[in-house]
């Protein structure tokens, strides 16, 4: 296995990712994307070594304004931006000599299971997606928290809209915190989850600019799920404490051909232990089904 550094273009900016290569010619390729507020080196590595071991190249980047990639202001979450950078990292790697663009899969997590859904419906080249405990609606996501936290969350993105058409400098909210304390994502679980993913020695700042809470209920990656051609297989947590899951199972019943798998799970378990090695296991043969 080689892991090559690589860079692409989105709309004038340099993202960056890694490269998984197999030690075969021209293998199937999936490309990856992570979650809300995430960095590729979060855990994702484990998944695309584990891709690459069965016979997978694997693209993994980072979203503009995220990581290794460039792009100010700094994570700065937009789910429209992700979408694009998927379909210019989807580009970028079907130019690639050494892998073969022909059998390209997607991959996402959380907030990134909901653009690959996107994905999978804008971009023909996509032969099939995986989608991991995904966000697929913002209406039933924002609904599902208290009116309280709306009303927040409303007042701290229109006060960074502000400041943004000021030329002034973000203002930002918490990515992840505990409960009582407002944040993108505060649950009984989502602090703890969250930074259990990241990686030791992370230049990471738990914070992004507001205005993703105005955004976040337009984004309804559910309204694109009957255009998607490719097969799917969706990993739903029946515990997930941040993403209604009947909302994620009536997504998967407008899929054309789409696998539902309903796993007794919180939204940040697959990552780690026992789930990590079931969740990955069906990926795997989900993507050797589809692919080889």
């Amino acid at each position: 296995m080689k892991e090559v550094p690589k860079e692409f273009l989105s709309n004038g900016t340099i993202c960056r990712g890694t490269l998984y290569l197999p030690d075969i010619k021209k293998p199937p390729v999936i490309v990856m994307g992570h979650g809300i507020g995430a960095e590729r080196r979060f855990r994702l590595p484990d998944y695309a070594k584990k891709f690459c071991e069965t016979g997978f190249a694997v693209f993994l980047f980072d979203y503009r304004n995220f990581g290794e990639s460039e792009g100010l202001p700094r994570n700065l979450i937009n789910p429209y931006r992700h979408v694009h950078d998927f379909l210019e990292a989807i580009r970028f790697v079907k130019s690639l000599q050494e892998v073969d663009g022909e059998k390209l899969g997607i991959w996402g997590t959380s907030f990134g299971g909901g653009h690959v859904l996107v994905v999978g419906a804008k971009s023909s080249d996509v032969k099939a997606v995986v989608s991991q405990v995904p966000f697929v609606d913002g209406i039933s996501t924002t609904n599902s928290f208290p009116i309280s936290y709306q009303i927040l969350g409303l007042l701290h993105g229109l006060s960074d809209v502000i400041k943004s058409l000021l030329f002034l400098s973000p203002h930002t909210v918490p990515i992840v915190a505990h409960p009582g304390t407002f944040a993108l994502m505060n649950t009984d679980d989502s602090y703890f989850g969250y930074t259990r993913l990241i990686e030791k020695g992370a230049n990471w700042v738990n914070e992004a600019p507001a205005r993703i809470c105005l955004l976040l209920p337009t984004y309804r990656p559910t309204a694109y799920a009957k255009k998607i051609k490719a097969p799917v297989l969706m990993q739903i947590a029946q515990k997930d404490s941040l993403i209604p899951y009947q909302a994620a199972i009536k997504t998967s019943r407008k899929i054309a051909r789409c696998k539902m798998t309903l796993l007794d799970m919180g939204h940040f378990e697959p990552y780690f232990g026992n789930l990590f090695e079931q969740t990955i296991r069906e990926q795997i043969e989900f993507f050797k089904e589809t692919l080889i």
